[in-house]
Formats: C-alpha cells, structure tokens, sequence
C-alpha cells in the first residue's frame, strides 16, 4: 500500500523551514508512505516528547517506514537507531541531501528492528542551500533562512552540536527567495536562522545583518512586511540599527536571547552580554523606534542560581520592557557545561519558571491594553485572526481574507488577544 508521506516537526521555526524543505525533496524522489519525524534537542523535554510520538506513529501505522531526523538525531543518532519503532536516522545535513532521498524512494520496504544511520559530522558541513520554500502551510507568512548553525558556545546548549558551526546563505540568494515569495503573494516574511546576527561574518567581506536587511526591502520594493526571528543584542549592528528606526515595513518587534537578569549567572552561561548591556540595548531601540515590542528567551533555574539571582531576571523583564516571554525551565544536556554544574531541583527550577510565566502574562495583559482606541494595520492568518505588527494576535468582527493587510480599529481585549472592527 502506499500513500502521501507523514511529517511532523518538533522544535524551532528553522526545523519547520526544514520539513517543508524535506517534503519537496522526498516528493521529487518519488518516496511514499513514510513518516519523518524532525526531532529537536534544546531540552530533555523535547526528546522524551519526540521518542513518545514516535511510539505512537508505529503503533498506529505498523507498515509505513520511519525516519527521524533533526537536531536531536544528530546528537544521539545511537538512541533512535535502539528504538525497534525506527528505520531510519538522518542527520541534519543528510535530511537535506537530495541523492538520500532518492536511495530512499528506492527502498520502500520495511525491516523491523533495524536501523539504517546516516549522520555525518554536522562540524564539517559548510552548506546552506535548502532550495526554495513556498511558505509553511499559510498564505500569509512565509520564512526564509539565511543562516545556519553556531560558532558560540553557551554552557546550557547543545544546539551547536546539532546545527554545527555558523554558516550563511549568500546575499543574491537571500533576495531572490524574499522576491519569488512576494511574487507568490505573501503578505509577510520573516528571515530565519540559528544566530541571525551571525549572519555574513563567514562570506567575502564580511557583511552584516544590517546589510542584508537593508538589501532585501531596498530589492524587493513590493515587498509589505518584513520580520526578523531572534537576534543577540550585543551583535546588533549599526546599520541593522538605522534600518529598524527608518524602515516602517521592518516590522517593530525583536526577539532577543537575552537567558538571564543576573551577571553572574550570565557570565556562568557565556553568555557575552551583562544586564545593563540588555537594558541599554532595549533603551536605545526603544529611544529609535518608540512602538517596538520586545520579547525574549529567559531560562528560570539555571544551576548555582539562587533566590536573589532569579529576582534580578525577573526585574529585568521591568527594565528592559519585555513583552513576549519565551520562558525555559533548565534542562540538562549531556555534554554541555552546565550539566556538570551544581544543579536546581526540578521543584525550584518549576517554582521559577512558572513565576516567570505569571510575569508574563501579566506584561502581556498590560500591552493588550495599551493598544485599545489604536488603528493596527494588521495581517490576516484567517478569516477572522490576524496579527499587528507588533505580533499581538486580533480578533476581528468581520471577514478579510488570509493574506491580506488590512486597517482595523481596536476596540478591546479578548483574553490573550485583541478585539477590532475593520476601517473600511
């Protein structure tokens, strides 16, 4: 029997990127009836969640051939290969190898209790060429990766080992991907990678993030919405800094690795930024750009963090006017410093992160309201939803039709998001 292929994404948007990638290439193989699961490795969490999915797949699909992939195959190849459920393992340069594809599309059979791996070493990988992506699975945002990989090495991650060293994607290549998604009519484009601001510093000449923003909006003037994923404060450059207070179409909202409020713990982390480095930085955008909207990753209960230690995360959502919180209880990875660090229990390393999410709320609730009597031109994912620019999501009383752009006035706020009527 065979049938359309299964895939299913755990993790991070360049993952998602990925599995659209993944399925382009496995249709043009000619595979059939497989499931590819595109595992993630930032926490335990994850991978316990990837191995318990798996279990089920098989279980409710006994003949179909399995692959997992992604970062955490490429870090443990050896415990999927174990698990009876999988066929096959993949790393992360291998999912997107063309001719791998092809020897799968020519071996459609099945052999319980076996693995094939293929995982190479992702440190010897140097490219960045995954082919055109036509959105994922919206008519209204799509995503473009410009960058791969990490050359930092934070004591809590285990990503780099994943993703390998920071690698981009040339410039012609960046703008003609944005061109043909405009030209496909999409509303909205977001420029995606492991460390964005790592962007160029591998390519001739060493261009920077700043550089390319300003390239691709200048390059493709129909284009309306252009949207950065997360990006390290202290790599922000000059010239990314004149685009986001001069260009209305970079839209006013940046996420930041920011993981702590606390110097030591930073500095425990590697982190290369201090506290008052993040709270500048938000200062100084805020200062250029007075609509920006901050969100942030903070990880609650990193080894040798105490009481004090963890107030000062939580002050600094304050200071810096965080509004979308990304929070992450600590996870140990094996292999990664702070796994050999003096531990948090599991009960404080939860306590924190569940105060931290309450802050979050609560930061978010006061943004909701701020922005009631405002006009938003705001980008419909539905019929009736939508997001503004600053990404707080809308819900409007009327329909508009998913991708388009549209003026609408807030009227209230609906729980987690807002409320509007659309400005004919």
């Amino acid at each position: 029997m065979t049938g359309a292929n299964l895939f299913e994404t755990f993790g991070c948007r360049l993952n998602a990127y990925e599995t659209e990638a993944m399925t382009r290439l496995a249709e043009d193989a000619g595979v059939e009836n497989a499931i590819v699961v595109n595992s993630c490795a930032v926490t335990a969490e994850a991978v316990r969640r990837s191995r318990q999915r798996i279990r089920r797949l098989r279980r409710d699909n006994p003949g179909r051939k399995l692959i997992v992939t992604g970062c955490a195959a490429q870090t443990d190849p050896g415990m999927y290969a174990r698990m009876p459920e999988v066929d096959q393992v993949l790393g992360n340069a291998e999912k997107l190898a063309p001719g791998i594809w092809r020897e799968i599309g020519k071996d459609d059979g099945r052999s319980p209790g076996t693995s094939r791996v293929q995982v190479g070493d992702i440190m010897e990988c140097r490219s960045t060429d995954v082919g055109l992506v036509d959105g994922l699975g919206t008519r209204s945002r799509a995503y473009v990766q410009i960058q791969n990989g990490c050359d930092h090495r934070c004591t809590f991650c285990i990503i780099p080992f994943g993703r390998g060293n920071s690698r981009s994607v040339p410039e012609e290549f960046v703008v003609s991907q944005v061109a043909h998604l405009v030209e496909r009519g999409y509303g909205e484009v977001v420029l995606t990678g492991v460390d964005l601001t790592a962007w160029g510093m591998d390519l001739s000449g060493k261009p920077r993030l700043g550089d390319l923003v300003k390239n691709v909006l200048d390059r493709n003037p129909e284009l309306q919405r252009l949207r950065l994923s997360s990006l390290d404060s202290v790599e922000v450059d000059s010239v990314l800094l004149d685009v986001i207070e001069s260009e209305p179409r970079l839209m006013p909202h940046l996420h930041l690795s920011l993981q702590s409020g606390d110097n030591l713990i930073l500095k425990r982390m590697k982190r290369r930024h201090s506290r008052d480095d993040a709270v500048r930085f938000c200062a100084h955008v805020r200062d250029r750009r007075p609509d920006v909207v901050f969100g942030a990753d903070i990880i609650a209960g990193f080894p040798t963090e105490d009481q004090g230690m963890f107030d000062n995360s939580v002050s600094l959502v304050e200071e810096c006017g965080l509004t979308w919180l990304h929070v992450f209880p600590f996870s140990a990875r094996q292999g990664t410093p702070a796994a050999r660090m003096p531990q948090n229990t599991g009960k404080v390393i939860n306590s924190r992160a569940r105060q931290l999410r309450q802050v979050a709320k609560s930061r978010i609730g006061m943004y909701l309201d701020s922005q009631v009597g405002r006009r938003e031109a705001v980008l419909m994912e539905s019929a009736r939803t939508g997001r503004t620019g600053g990404f707080a999501e809308v819900r409007l009383d009327a329909d508009a039709a998913p991708g388009t752009i549209i003026q609408a006035a807030v009227t209230g706020v609906d729980g987690h998001r807002l409320s509007a009527h659309i400005i004919q």
